[in-house]
């Protein structure tokens, strides 16, 4: 999935994490108000200026599939592409099939800038359960029972490959 990264603003910093930035990822995923549950540093990449994280975003790993999630950029840095070179730097990360969820068509329509496009739920692959992993089935199954009974604007998603345009 390797395709080239687009430039750091200047004093920035892309990474793994660390143990040192479990609290600042956490306190960054709940500023946006994101999904608080499965939050594995080992399984993050930061942005970070200077002493500050200002962006995040991990791999979750599934039985058969990755899950790109917990994107979040720091409200004062959002607008200068940190969004967009976290996800395509996750992107060329992955090593399995990938997918995620997001609320609403505006982040949608974000993701689809890089070739993610929506599924149904009931589109989801069954992946076997293997070395104890739960399976992606297993997490967006909460996200479409409140799609469905409290029409939260969930959208499932797929990443489909690279583009040749």
């Amino acid at each position: 999935m390797n395709q080239s990264n687009p430039p750091l603003p200047s004093g920035c910093v892309l990474r793994k994490a660390t143990l040192a930035d479990k609290w600042s990822i956490r306190l960054l995923v709940f500023s946006a108000k994101l999904d608080p549950t499965q939050l594995n540093w080992q399984q993050f990449w930061v942005i970070e200026f200077g002493d500050n994280l200002v962006a995040c975003g991990q791999l979750r790993n599934f039985s058969g599939a990755q899950e790109l999630g917990s994107l979040v950029v720091a409200s004062a840095w959002r607008g200068r592409g940190l969004g967009t070179l976290l996800t395509q730097h996750l992107i060329n990360t992955a090593t399995q099939p990938l997918y995620l969820e997001c609320l609403g068509k505006r982040l949608a329509q974000f993701y689809s800038r890089f070739n993610f496009a929506p599924i149904s739920f009931e589109d989801l692959p069954q992946f076997p359960r293997t070395t104890g992993l739960s399976t992606l089935n297993d997490k967006f199954r909460l996200s479409q029972l409140a799609k469905k009974l409290l029409k939260v604007p969930v959208v499932f998603m797929k990443y489909r490959g690279h583009t040749n345009s």
